[in-house]
């Protein structure tokens, strides 16, 4: 496994982004463009003590890699999207 701190780059904070939070429980990053989804899930799991329920992967047209993050029911995403400064 790739160092949880390396994987993650930055979190999301756009319209859209914040309409997942609250109606999918999801959350929006962007991550490194080798990691993985088994990377990315144990980055989140280890640095926000949260439970991953699925991780979908895209490269943006900018060539970033950005990774929605769904967390299991009885993790809240606004409750981590407050702590990591989205909304």
């Amino acid at each position: 496994m790739k160092d949880p701190l390396k994987v993650i780059i930055a979190p999301v904070s756009t319209e859209k982004a914040s309409n997942l939070v609250e109606k999918e429980n999801t959350i929006t990053l962007i991550v490194s463009r080798d990691a993985t989804k088994s990377d990315v899930k144990y980055a989140v799991e280890k640095l926000y003590q949260v439970k991953v329920a699925s991780v979908r992967i895209l490269i943006t047209p900018k060539g970033e890699k950005k990774a929605y993050i769904r967390l299991s029911p009885e993790f809240d995403a606004s409750e981590l999207a407050s702590r990591l400064g989205i909304v």
